[in-house]
């Protein structure tokens, strides 16, 4: 697992377990806490006892992504919904899935007869190729296509660039008055009082790269599916068999955890989390162990357990 960063980009797994939760196991769901907003992507059954079990709130979060309409990755909204309610929620809250789910849900709350104190909206979307889905404060968020026996998104979550820091030693050898500050950080030059240009490079320390997550349930494997992920920081990642099993993987639409691996390695992702493992499984290891074979920086997702993305380039992956 990295190490914290200063400023939060941390996933935290509420469910690993397939169609049914197993061995403790939950099933899927995870919750992405950034510097500006979180965002909960899947809510299978029991996400709502998760999130209090992990101390997190939707306080800061808008928008909920649900990846497909498999009960094992939204059965939990009704529940959720229902005490967002009860618990006096008015802010806004965006549920984004392939088409039918609020005909779904729809006639479990007629039936609840009481009013959302909050404005819920339904938007249908199901990928076809890699692009922008919506903006959210300093994110991106895209979806692009998984390979399932229904219509699945697959998520990328990316933070918008920031400015870089504007040198306090440089502020202090040129007297940089405060109010020229912003303009520098926006990317302009500094004037000084006799005329001479300080380029905007030498005053301003590079801001570090925007740090990424991308998620991947449920899925059986392809390899157009790494270039949807090509060089991002944190992979979740279904590995409902291991790859003795490929074959039966394939057939009902997910994947080995040698193939979790294999996208993780072909994307030059950071760091790989796998997940939806099938009840047969009461052990994990091996599935760790499989995955380490093609990709070392693998883990079998654990219930609650928390992968935080660190502020280091590329190039120092592995140093932390």
């Amino acid at each position: 697992m990295s190490a914290s960063a200063s400023l939060p980009f941390s996933l935290t797994v509420l469910g690993t377990s397939g169609s049914v939760p197993a061995h403790g196991r939950n099933c899927s769901g995870v919750f992405l806490q950034t510097p500006l907003t979180d965002v909960l992507i899947d809510c299978g059954e029991g996400t709502q006892m998760q999130l209090q079990r992990a101390g997190l709130s939707l306080g800061r979060c808008s928008t909920i992504l649900i990846s497909h309409l498999h009960g094992d990755h939204y059965f939990g909204l009704p529940g959720l919904l229902s005490s967002l309610s009860l618990s006096g929620r008015t802010a806004p809250l965006l549920i984004v899935s392939p088409q039918h789910l609020r005909p779904r849900l729809s006639p479990l709350f007629e039936l609840d007869r009481f009013p959302m104190p909050y404005p819920l909206e339904f938007r249908t979307y199901s990928a076809t190729a890699p692009e922008p889905l919506l903006s959210l404060p300093g994110l991106e968020v895209l979806s692009f296509p998984l390979q399932h026996r229904v219509p699945t998104n697959g998520y990328l979550l990316r933070e918008t660039p920031r400015a870089g820091n504007i040198r306090s030693d440089k502020i202090a050898e040129y007297a940089i008055p405060w109010p020229a500050i912003p303009a520098i950080k926006s990317g302009g030059d500094y004037h000084t009082p006799d005329g001479q240009v300080i380029p905007h490079a030498e005053l301003v320390s590079p801001a570090p790269p925007p740090r990424s997550f991308a998620y991947c349930s449920d899925t059986q494997y392809f390899p157009e599916l790494a270039s949807h992920v090509r060089g991002v920081d944190l992979l979740y990642h279904e590995a409902s068999f291991l790859d003795d099993l490929r074959d039966e993987a394939q057939q009902r639409g997910h994947s080995t955890a040698r193939q979790a691996a294999t996208v993780a390695h072909d994307a030059g992702a950071g760091e790989l989390v796998m997940g939806h493992f099938s009840s047969r499984y009461a052990s994990l290891t091996d599935h760790e162990e499989e995955a380490r074979t093609i990709f070392p920086n693998s883990h079998a997702g654990r219930e609650l357990g928390q992968y935080a993305v660190p502020f280091v380039g590329r190039e120092d992956r592995g140093k932390e």
